[in-house]
């Protein structure tokens, strides 16, 4: 199994470039909740050229893209990845606002939300297959299967990943027929199911139901 690395990164701080940041999102293609993003901040002073691995010695969890994780194994990493980082954020954005706006918009706005809430003012950004409008283009790198290859990037989504399926299982006691705590209002037979017999709830993107 590929492991995420820090080459992109470790070129970028060679050129000069301080503060990195990985961004990813969460929740795109789910028919309910919040799209949510990830934004991490790893520098040579806290970051490891081996990737993640070793953040502890005693019991080391190698990062991976969050998809390829189990709960748990998000769970255990996500407050270590906020430990070794120098800043990290989450930003969502609701399904009111996917509805009005569209998934491409809405997932910009959640990146963008989330690095405004870090502490510090990136001077680059890796993105997973994204590239932001409002950001400069020679300042960013849209990166295809980031969150596989960038350590960075799969950090950004492993927090994204677990701060968007506590929100869902939180929700899940609002409307429990849906089961959200399960499939985090993503399209499994069930949720189908449960959409067929109750119909949508204000949980559901109208505009991905249509």
């Amino acid at each position: 199994m590929i492991s995420p690395t820090f080459k992109l990164e470790r070129q970028l701080w060679r050129q000069g470039y301080r503060f990195v940041a990985g961004l990813d999102e969460v929740g795109r293609g789910a028919l309910a909740g919040s799209v949510v993003a990830g934004a991490v901040v790893f520098t040579p002073e806290n970051g490891s050229g081996k990737g993640l691995s070793l953040l502890r010695k005693d019991n080391p969890l190698p990062l991976r893209d969050s998809k390829l994780l189990s709960p748990s194994q998000r769970e255990r990493l996500a407050p270590l990845i906020k430990k070794r980082a120098l800043a990290w954020a989450v930003g969502a954005v609701s399904q009111k606002v996917i509805d009005k706006i569209g998934i491409a918009a809405a997932t910009e706005r959640a990146m963008l939300k989330a690095l405004s809430c870090l502490t510090v003012k990136p001077d680059f950004y890796l993105i997973d297959y994204f590239r932001l409008k409002s950001l400069p283009m020679e300042q960013q790198l849209g990166v295809t299967d980031g969150d596989t290859l960038v350590s960075s990037i799969a950090a950004a989504s492993v927090i994204a990943k677990v701060y968007r399926d506590s929100l869902l299982v939180k929700l899940h006691r609002t409307y429990p027929r849906y089961g959200f705590s399960q499939h985090k209002g993503y399209a499994t037979a069930f949720h189908r199911e449960a959409l067929h017999r109750f119909g949508p709830c204000p949980l559901h993107r109208q505009s991905f139901l249509s």
